[in-house]
């Protein structure tokens, strides 16, 4: 047996080398991923989200009810978007997930604080997500002794009592205990299906052009079009068994409050499904080697699971990150699920997260398409 040698070592060091030269996409991933780490977990990930938007309907115009604004603008954790909405346009905004709170000031409230007695504020929050609403009604809560410090000088000193002059009442809607199986159970289905159906299409295609089977394949009169469909007709029928099998033990392991519609989530998951599978076929046309396939997956499956809202508030995140956001798939289809088994949405009120998905879906599988190598070479 020869001794070790520094020359050899050295050799097959530059070997390596020239190998990553060659291979530029998988030193891009190598590189790439934990860049993407270090700027997501950096910048993009906040869990105390603030600037939350909140629509306020007040149901009388006085300087009480504008101070109440006022404080609640002046806090940092809400945004109000309007002043101007009813009560049943207040709760559509929260039903579509346009808003985070909804702010009632009632007729009363000035009359009840020149009377000396306790003047109610309601604040309803979409509590879907316990984490992005936490925080803030813990500040309001704060507030609440604070709110007509500024209105309540003067001749007015005497109408303070010992205790707050406002009284706050918290409805969290859709997830009254704020329970986070409720928020967590329905994007996790997200989460899986985007996972298994992303990587079993992309392993799968590029594993054929690695054995050689799909030379067999492209020797036939097969159009690629046939092809993905083909491909990816079978994946919808695990991904369904998936679903129900996620749907069941939602519903009698974690208890999770199913107010919608069955068929129509079932046919949101038809969509979303189909998208990733395209996802996966369009990254299987790309890469060279399962490697490359795996880590092109991993390169979109990490910020699909971070800036979608699944882990961590989506309005908690920086604005350009709420961009990015917005273009994943996955983003769209928790706004979906959590919609339909929390709210009771509708086709009409999904339809908002339904459209990009299948924009998404038609754009991605046209470059799959054009992309899709007739040949080996």
């Amino acid at each position: 047996m020869t001794s070790f040698s520094l020359e050899r070592l050295f050799a097959i060091i530059r070997k390596e080398f020239i190998q990553m030269r060659r291979d530029r996409l998988t030193f891009a991933m190598m590189v790439g991923i934990p860049l993407m780490q270090l700027v997501l977990f950096g910048f993009a990930i906040n869990g105390d989200p603030k600037h939350l938007p909140t629509v306020i309907v007040t149901h009388e115009q006085s300087p009480f009810a504008r101070s109440v604004v006022q404080k609640l603008a002046n806090s940092g954790y809400f945004n109000v978007v309007s002043t101007q909405a009813g009560d049943r346009e207040a709760q559509e905004m929260l039903a579509l997930g346009q808003v985070q709170f909804a702010v009632t000031i009632p007729a009363d409230f000035s009359w009840r604080l020149l009377r000396g007695e306790r003047a109610q504020l309601l604040l309803e929050a979409d509590a879907t997500d316990p984490s992005a609403t936490g925080n803030a009604i813990a500040a309001i809560q704060q507030m609440t002794g604070s709110l007509l410090d500024h209105d309540l000088k003067g001749a007015l000193a005497w109408l303070s009592p010992a205790q707050p002059a406002v009284e706050l009442v918290i409805h969290r809607r859709y997830n009254p205990e704020g329970l986070s199986q409720y928020n967590i159970v329905p994007g996790l289905m997200g989460v899986v299906l985007t996972m298994t159906m992303i990587m079993s299409t992309a392993l799968g295609l590029t594993r054929e052009v690695e054995r050689g089977t799909m030379e067999n394949l492209l020797a036939t009169p097969v159009h690629p079009l046939e092809v993905m469909v083909g491909k990816i007709v079978p994946c919808i029928l695990v991904g369904l068994i998936s679903t129900v099998l996620i749907l069941t033990a939602a519903k009698w392991l974690f208890a999770v409050p199913f107010v919608g519609n069955v068929a129509l989530l079932i046919c949101a998951v038809l969509v979303f499904i189909a998208t990733n599978l395209v996802v996966g076929i369009t990254i299987s046309s790309v890469a060279r080697n399962q490697m490359q396939a795996l880590q092109m997956s991993f390169f979109f499956f990490l910020p699909s699971m971070l800036l979608s809202g699944f882990m961590f508030p989506f309005r908690g995140m920086p604005q350009w990150a709420q961009y990015i956001g917005e273009i994943l798939p996955l983003t769209h289809f928790m706004r979906i699920s959590r919609g339909v088994m929390l709210k009771g949405n509708n086709l009409l009120e999904i339809w908002p997260s339904l459209w990009p998905l299948l924009l998404f879906m038609t754009v991605i599988m046209a470059i799959g398409l054009k992309r899709f190598r007739r040949t080996l070479d």
